[in-house]
């Protein structure tokens, strides 16, 4: 299920990122970086009351301004508007209501979206400040006071985004339906594997509107099982944006990944991983979704003996977290070797679905330790008691031991790669937690 988005915008010097760096200091567990994951820190998850929403940080937005930065940065906050649930416009009591708040207020009418208020640097307790009254020309509705340097209203500003978050919406698919995501940066050939996939070997197709904003779910079905494909290209299309800002690609993707079970991370052959792919495939890995690498346009690559190979072996240096995953060569315009994805992609669902038997993990763990010894530090040695799975989708299990703060990451590593080397897990994350014994 999708996570609202709410999306904290306002001009220049208002204080929008220190409110997000706020939410996120205090309300917050960020997901520690995997290793090769590049990450721009414009949107995480904040928790209030039992919600989970994604925030997403914009630039100042300057309406009068032609230079080609502040244009870039207009075109950022219409983009993270659009693809909101709720949007924050934060302004400033100090400087009153300015003509860029009242051209940001018209936008956002426009849109049509419920719309939290905030004025910023009411630094003082007590009553509200009667510089507050002027912030209801700009027809939003009730302006909310708060100080984002002392915390000050920042509990009735979330309970107000709060009360505007939509109602959850549940997706009534078939229990036996994989849900594919397709994500990539812009023009890998995402909308043209999904045409290549509906177009020419369909039994059943329909399109169900998404919870996601302005996504279409593409059902399909054949001989393989039945699929849901979830397309990040199809919002591309519905926006007047330029692609050229890259990272709000990562968002959209985000919204996709958090729905799938199994993600396909395009590559474009002839560019090879760039930093942006890196961007969007840690996204599916943190998520802990099946992962397959598709290396997009690969009839378009002169080949010689080992070129496969050879490009294998790139891509996995690049996206070193992701070694894990198979990587399928196609080219969605031709339609090579798509027709593979689906058996892989069965697969995987079904590597991402795995448990395995606490007795069975056991006997590997007991193997793994004799062939080689815990690391030990300062004359301690770490003892690894038993391991049991605690959940699936992706695989989790639990290792408990003497001390945990002795379980270095390489041992873990290396109990990991026993796992996969016994029971497979390919193209789904492994994830550990480490107990103490006696530790809940």
């Amino acid at each position: 299920m999708a996570k609202a988005m709410v999306a904290i915008i306002g001009r220049p010097n208002v204080g929008k990122s220190t409110f997000f760096n706020y939410l996120a200091g205090e309300k917050i567990s960020i997901v520690e970086d995997q290793p090769g994951v590049t990450r721009d820190r414009i949107l995480t998850d904040c928790d209030w009351r039992g919600r989970t929403f994604t925030i997403i940080d914009t630039g100042g937005i300057e309406t009068k301004s032609n230079e080609p930065l502040s244009q870039h940065m207009k075109r950022q906050a219409q983009m993270a508007m659009e693809m909101a649930d709720v949007i924050v416009f934060l302004t400033d009591l100090k400087q009153g209501v300015t003509a860029d708040d009242k051209e940001v207020a018209n936008m956002i009418r426009r849109l049509k979206k419920p719309v939290v208020l905030l004025v910023n640097k009411a630094d003082k307790t007590g009553k509200a400040p009667d510089e507050i009254f002027e912030f209801y020309n700009l027809g939003l509705g009730e302006p909310f006071p708060i100080s984002c340097i002392n915390g000050l209203g920042i509990g009735d500003a979330l309970d107000e985004i709060y009360n505007n978050l939509p109602e959850d919406i549940d997706e009534n698919y078939d229990e036996d339906l994989v849900k594919v995501a397709i994500i990539g940066k812009p023009n890998v050939g995402k909308s043209s594997l999904v045409n290549k996939i509906l177009g020419e070997e369909r039994v059943i197709v329909s399109d169900i509107a998404g919870t996601t904003r302005d996504a279409v779910d593409s059902y399909f079905e054949n001989d393989f099982g039945k699929y849901v494909f979830i397309d990040t290209a199809g919002i591309r299309k519905k926006s007047k944006v330029d692609e050229k800002i890259e990272r709000y690609s990562v968002i959209r993707s985000k919204t996709a990944i958090e729905r799938a079970d199994v993600c396909l991370v395009l590559i474009d052959a002839e560019e090879g991983v760039t930093d942006q792919d890196t961007k969007i495939a840690g996204e599916a890995h943190e998520a802990g979704k099946g992962v397959i690498i598709v290396v997009n346009k690969w009839d378009k690559i002169q080949k010689d003996t080992g070129t496969l190979e050879k490009y294998k072996k790139t891509v996995y240096e690049k996206l070193a977290y992701l070694t894990y995953a198979p990587i399928v060569f196609i080219s969605a315009q031709t339609g090579q070797r798509v027709s593979d994805l689906f058996e892989k992609i069965n697969y995987v669902f079904a590597q991402n679905s795995l448990r395995v038997s606490t007795s069975a993990l056991n006997n590997i763990l007991n193997e793994a330790i004799a062939m080689v010894q815990p690391p030990s530090d300062k004359g301690k040695r770490l003892k690894v008691y038993y391991m049991t799975q605690a959940s699936i989708r992706p695989p989790t299990f639990v290792i408990f031991v003497n001390n945990k703060d002795l379980m270095h990451f390489s041992y873990q590593r290396y109990i990991e790669n026993q796992i996969r080397k016994n029971f497979g897990m390919e193209g789904t994350p492994i994830r550990f937690v480490i107990r103490e014994r006696g530790e809940e």
